[in-house]
């Protein structure tokens, strides 16, 4: 494993206490390293059996870390303190649930013959990265002060998530990196290694190395979000400290040892294993930050799109080649719910064909629905395991089948019949995707549509006792279709100002409202149907709705007045006979000074008295100053059209300054609400940017 210090044969004598004469104690095997002390007692017996005094053995072990941690660090010069790493090698040792227990509580780790069998096979694998994974093994999620490091880095948004663009070098990155998901004890990882990384390779990726080879693409890892702080430098050049650009900054990396997955790359970086240029040389690194597996493996498809290296199974490769067979079910299910998707994709007789984006193709406006969208929503535990109790399984959801294909096939055969019915319905806004006019066929409807689905399937189970899984997939399948139906039949009445309405809603609380609409419906036609949820929803809407419009609107008066007035008094100066007289319009001054006579000029000056259609009035009138900040649309739309927002605006106004008539905002006009304010703050801070509304929002979603 190539660990710098080393004892040899008979161990090493720590001095325990400066008696005379001194107290030392004999430490069986000690292995140190930049990071960690390790101090192996090891006991053997010559048959399989129980050891009597094995909890005593423990407590010795225990005793001598601190004298052991001392010494240690006082080899080497060492800028950080060693993590201290107590084990027992135990060959031919029965363990009771008291031994490990004790153990556990003594902090002493425990190996057998398993495990050396496994690390032996490991480090013929790997080589001396394999010490890293080791350690792994030894201090799990523990913070390793000699592995703090800073670096220079790029923070961008990537598919909607966080990540960092920076170089490293790779005896570092061997250090916190790992391929597999390994529990410890399980041999059956080997299998995982060898079938993600070749010998072959690796040995020729070394020697290219060894012949001074460079590599310039990414090395593209997962890192825990908990692991990183990002610190901001001053930003210059045009677009500087855009997330979507780059933001320049210092990254602070405060890793444990098998902290970041490597997603792609194992090659280039474990041919550096046993290299004396790994500690001087460079490598690119394209690093996500916590992602969860279902996103790793949507994220890694939406960024590598374009990159024709990069196949398609290797997505396979990571979930369905990996647990596909894997003991916890929960695994399998992820695994089939990605192939599953990947068959849809390509299903002639599927609404969803050429619709999910994959890694040979990339995002345009009909093939807008990412992977990790619909695997976080069929994600959902109930859907393949209803009930579960101590991690085992008492109940199936309706989706669940004996095997794994069958699974496949039963999930894939239930989503066609479930959006074919809707599609039916609404087949041009369904074939939209994210163009104009569309919404309904892109991630966010996509999703809010499965989670109606899961309403019915709970609905038919609990409500009508359907033992689901007890169906067949033509059977079940048969059962959710006029369910879907009603649905469509509800979308299809949708106008086109409720369609816009509907994509307007965005987000998780954007996705309950669709679904929550959605299951309204479902409830007219079957007045059983009444999902979990959905009466809070409509008390809450219809109570906070009015105060969460109030606030924006609020936000956008103040916005507005500020802009404008500060526009007037540039542009025809701050006294009074000029930004009031040239560029407020005679009925809005008349309006306006009867309203400060009333008040008796109470808030102060005339500004405060505008009013929203007071606001439109001075726009309009002033076009040439405001079109650029107010004009909301298209590029070069007129006045009176681009202003029609705030028309709709004061209606919303309207409504919440009378609170006592009944009436409330819905969410999807709360929405617009939001929509506008966003806009406006956006339009007010750079009125030089495109004015592209619908493009803004399809980029959005």
């Amino acid at each position: 494993m190539g660990f710098p210090y080393l004892s040899g044969e008979g161990g090493a004598s720590i001095v325990i206490s400066q008696n005379d004469p001194p107290l030392t104690n004999q430490i069986d095997c000690v292995a140190i390293d930049g990071e960690v002390a390790l101090g192996v007692e090891c006991k053997s017996s010559r048959e399989f059996a129980k050891r009597a005094r094995l909890q005593e053995e423990i407590a010795k072990v225990a005793a001598v870390r601190p004298a052991f941690s001392k010494a240690a660090n006082g080899i080497g010069s060492n800028e950080n303190k060693r993590s201290t790493v107590m084990c027992m090698f135990l060959s031919n040792a029965s363990l009771s649930e008291t031994d490990i227990a004790r153990a556990k509580e003594s902090n002493v780790v425990l190996f057998d013959d398993t495990d050396l069998e496994y690390y032996e096979k490991l480090v013929l694998h790997l080589g001396p990265a394999a010490r890293y994974q080791f350690l792994a093994d030894l201090l799990p999620g523990k913070d390793i002060p000699g592995l703090k490091i800073r670096l220079p880095a790029i923070k961008l948004r990537l598919g909607g998530g966080e990540a960092y663009m920076f170089a490293i070098s790779p005896e570092y990155l061997l250090k916190i990196s790992y391929v597999s998901h390994r529990s410890k004890g399980k041999g059956s990882d080997i299998d995982t290694y060898q079938r993600m990384m070749k010998r072959s390779r690796l040995r020729k990726i070394h020697e290219f190395i060894e012949e001074h080879g460079t590599f310039p693409t990414n090395i593209v890892v997962n890192i825990d979000t908990k692991r990183l702080q990002f610190y901001k430098t001053k930003q210059e050049g045009e677009g500087a400290g855009d997330a979507e650009s780059g933001v320049l900054g210092w990254l602070d990396i405060r890793p444990a040892y098998k902290s970041a997955w490597i997603i792609d790359g194992q090659h280039r970086l474990f041919g550096y294993s046993g290299s004396k240029s790994a500690a001087k040389a460079r490598l690119a690194v394209l690093a996500f930050s916590g992602l969860k597996p279902s996103e790793q493996a949507g994220m890694f498809i939406n960024i590598n799109s374009k990159q024709k290296s990069v196949k398609q199974s290797l997505l396979q490769e990571l979930y369905s080649e990996l647990h596909w067979d894997a003991e916890d079910p929960r695994m399998r299910v992820r695994a089939v719910i990605s192939k599953a998707i990947q068959s849809l994709d390509g299903d002639k007789n599927s609404p969803f064909l050429g619709k999910i984006q994959t890694a040979d193709s990339g995002r345009d406006e009909k093939r807008c629905i990412s992977l990790t969208s619909i695997f976080g929503a069929l994600e959902k535990s109930d859907l393949y395991i209803a009930n579960e109790k101590s991690g085992h399984v008492i109940e199936y959801g309706a989706l669940w089948e004996p095997d794994n294909d069958a699974t496949l096939k039963r999930t894939a055969h239930v989503l066609n019949a479930w959006f074919r019915s809707i599609e039916s319905a609404v087949p041009e806004w369904w074939s939209i995707g994210a163009g104009d006019g569309g919404g309904l066929s892109m991630n966010d409807g996509v999703v809010a549509l499965i989670g109606v689905l899961r309403s019915v399937l709970s609905y038919l189970r609990e409500v009508k006792k359907l033992r689901l899984p007890d169906l067949t997939r033509e059977e079940l399948g048969g059962l959710v279709t006029p369910f879907g139906k009603s649905v469509g039949a509800n979308l299809a009445s949708l106008s086109s100002d409720q369609r816009r309405q509907f994509r307007d809603l965005r987000g998780v609380q954007g996705v309950t409202t669709r679904q929550r609409r959605m299951q309204q419906a479902l409830r007219a036609a079957n007045a059983d149907f009444n999902p979990a949820g959905l009466e809070e929803f409509l008390r809450n809407e219809k109570a906070e709705t009015n105060k969460h419009a109030k606030d924006l609107l609020d936000k956008i008066e103040l916005l507005m007045q500020s802009t404008i007035v500060s526009e007037l008094k540039q542009q025809y100066g701050s006294e009074e006979t000029g930004w009031w007289f040239r560029g407020v319009p005679q009925p809005v001054r008349k309006d306006v000074s009867a309203r400060v006579e009333e008040d008796a000029g109470k808030r102060g000056g005339k500004e405060y008295y505008f009013n929203l259609i007071h606001y439109r009035a001075i726009i309009t009138h002033n076009w040439q100053i405001f079109d650029k900040i107010f004009g909301y649309g298209k590029k070069n739309v007129g006045k009176e059209k681009g202003t029609d927002w705030i028309k709709e605006l004061n209606e919303f106004r309207n409504v919440v300054a009378h609170p006592t008539s009944g009436a409330h905002i819905a969410m999807e006009e709360l929405a617009t609400i939001s929509r506008y304010h966003d806009w406006l703050e956006n339009r007010s801070e750079n009125p030089d940017a495109e004015n592209d509304v619908q493009e803004a929002a399809v980029s959005q979603e």
